[in-house]
């Protein structure tokens, strides 16, 4: 136990000091140890073209020097799968409107516009020119801006542990991403499908990055609405679908996936 404590306490030390000094001494050792490859490759290219525009400037050097020893891509974040997730789901409904609150833009919010038109709130300014993205920048706590039964499919995929800290120039407020939840039940359409998403497992603070939260409270905060599904990724990256919300222990979690509804 004392090893796993000591652990996880070097990987919060890496964390902290890549945010600080903005160099991530775990992956300096590869940089290191893949440079003479780069080195290489330099050379080579410099021999080998032939055409002038092409040629290597010094002020254009952009060196990226482990993507040769990574994986082909990264199939087991918990955005990749809660974004597919939610995204399915809501392709199979098919509402006529969606509303988003603060999910990934570029990755969730980009599956939806493959098929229908979308709009998305985020505390945070968006300068879009994308067709069918509809952008309202406002601080969504409350959600004054919506009458109540007023939306009929919403997500808000790993958005709600962030509120109240602060991280993203919202008010301090240890109360704001319980707020919120009242705020998507009481906007939440009769009929209409919320999909929910937050870390989870043993319940804390990591202050100001976010809350991981216990599935039982996410189900109690929602007691006004039904639960459709649930599913979950797992500390080991796989999406494990229609899962019982009462029978995995908090060590299997990672990202939790809820599908409500509220009563017609």
């Amino acid at each position: 136990m004392a090893v796993k404590h000591r652990r996880s306490f070097l990987k919060r030390i890496l964390a902290y000091q890549v945010l600080i000094t903005g160099i991530n001494w775990s992956v300096l050792p590869r940089s290191v140890a893949n440079f003479p490859a780069f080195v290489r490759d330099y050379r080579k290219y410099k021999q080998l073209n032939k055409r002038p525009s092409f040629d290597i400037k010094f002020n254009h050097l952009f060196p990226l020097l482990n993507d040769r020893t990574a994986a082909a891509g990264s199939i087991g974040w918990d955005y990749f799968h809660q974004d597919l997730w939610a995204a399915r789901k809501i392709f199979q409904r098919r509402p006529s409107k969606h509303l988003d609150i603060g999910s990934s833009i570029d990755s969730f919010a980009a599956h939806l516009l493959v098929f229908m038109d979308v709009a998305v709130i985020d505390i945070r300014p968006l300068q879009s020119t994308v067709k069918g993205l509809t952008f309202v920048q406002d601080d969504a706590t409350t959600l004054t801006n919506f009458p109540d039964d007023s939306i009929d499919s919403l997500s808000t995929l790993n958005v709600a542990e962030h509120f109240g800290l602060g991280r993203y120039g919202d008010p301090v407020d240890p109360e704001a991403c319980f707020t919120y939840m009242k705020s998507l039940q009481r906007v939440l359409a009769p009929g209409g499908v919320l999909y929910f998403a937050v870390p989870a497992g043993v319940e804390h603070v990591q202050f100001n990055a976010n809350r991981v939260f216990d599935v039982a409270t996410i189900l109690r905060e929602f007691e006004g609405l039904n639960l459709v599904s649930f599913s979950y990724v797992g500390k080991d990256g796989k999406l494990y679908e229609e899962a019982n919300p009462f029978e995995p222990t908090p060590d299997l979690y990672s990202t939790a996936l809820f599908e409500f509804t509220k009563q017609a």
